[in-house]
């Protein structure tokens, strides 16, 4: 019988069970990663800690669908990671976007109450950047919440006071989603006092053409700047490539989801785990992937504490990953 994907959001199946099927699934019909885990010798793991993670890098040389026929066109939503142009750019192919629907709410209801909060969104509207999965993910939970006050907010304008005032009317707690140095932007340009039950979620972005800032440094000057209590500062950890996402909830350590587990990887040899406390690159399984790839390989660098909590440090120098063969067909 075939693995059902909604069985992922199953708490009652252990992950690696789950993991296991999802495995066998994507390496018999996904021709890029099931190339790959023969390449390694790898067809038939028998627990979590065999299964090879897929570098990241294959999303911008090749499509990476598990599937046991042909899509027809149009018959997906595709995204595109942010870049320039001109420059090679991941994509995801998402067969079943409800998969993504349920993962994004599930997985935010594992932290947050999401009856409580009303949605603002600081960044490009859904019309104008329908391939960021972010957008994406935003606009869902925009049109998810019933009380006509969640919208993406206009970029370069302040926010209003008397719109404040509404959500403060409504009952709801406010609920700001930005990218680092954009929210960084929207308080220097708003006069204006948030809610004091408000959460501020920063979705990552920390380069800029101005400066670098470590994380924390980030989330000081958000506190600051927004007149909110460094516990209310969270952060989420998503990419293109992925379904799922990891939270820091007032903590400069991220959780995941039932569904979703991170490993930090030995960038020598990507199939051993470091020591807990040691940097290395973030491994990640998603099993809402199901039709695309469950087991990726990041580009980024992180740590991981003893009750499976991570931290994410900031790229990894490609020149640093030698041992790191991506075993990926150019055909």
């Amino acid at each position: 019988m075939e693995f059902d994907p909604y069985q992922i959001f199953d708490e009652s199946v252990p992950f690696e069970e789950k993991a296991l099927k999802v495995f066998k699934y994507q390496s018999e019909n996904n021709p890029v990663y099931g190339r790959f885990c023969k390449a390694l010798g790898i067809t038939s793991p028998v627990n979590i800690a065999e299964i090879p993670l897929l570098p990241i890098q294959a999303f911008k040389e090749k499509e990476i669908i598990t599937a046991k026929k042909k899509l027809k066109a149009n018959s997906y939503q595709l995204f595109l990671s942010s870049g320039t142009s001109g420059m090679q750019r991941s994509k995801h192919i998402v067969v079943d976007p409800d998969l993504y629907k349920q993962s994004i709410f599930d997985g935010m209801w594992e932290f947050y109450d999401l009856h409580d909060y009303v949605i603002w969104a600081y960044t490009p509207g859904y019309n104008s950047n329908p391939n960021s999965s972010l957008v994406w993910m935003l606009n869902a939970l925009i049109e998810r919440e019933d009380s006509g006050h969640s919208k993406f907010l206009e970029l370069d304008k302040p926010l209003l006071q008397n719109e404040i005032g509404e959500i403060k009317i409504s009952g709801k707690k406010l609920m700001l989603f930005g990218a680092a140095f954009g929210l960084l932007d929207l308080a220097n340009g708003s006069n204006i006092d948030l809610p004091k039950d408000t959460i501020v979620m920063e979705t990552g972005g920390m380069k800029t053409f101005r400066r670098e800032m470590t994380k924390q440094d980030l989330h000081e000057q958000l506190a600051k700047d927004f007149g909110l209590p460094l516990e209310q500062i969270h952060s989420e950890y998503g990419m293109t490539e992925l379904l799922s996402q990891a939270y820091s909830v007032g903590t400069k350590w991220f959780d995941c989801p039932s569904w979703m587990q991170v490993s930090i990887r030995n960038p020598e040899n990507p199939m051993l785990e470091v020591e807990r406390g040691e940097e290395g690159l973030i491994g990640v399984i998603d099993l809402a992937n199901f039709y695309s790839c469950s087991f990726i390989l990041t580009g980024d660098k992180g740590i991981m504490n003893a009750k499976n909590q991570f931290q994410v440090l900031g790229r990894w120098n490609p020149k640093n990953l030698r041992g790191c063969n991506f075993l990926i067909d150019r055909d």
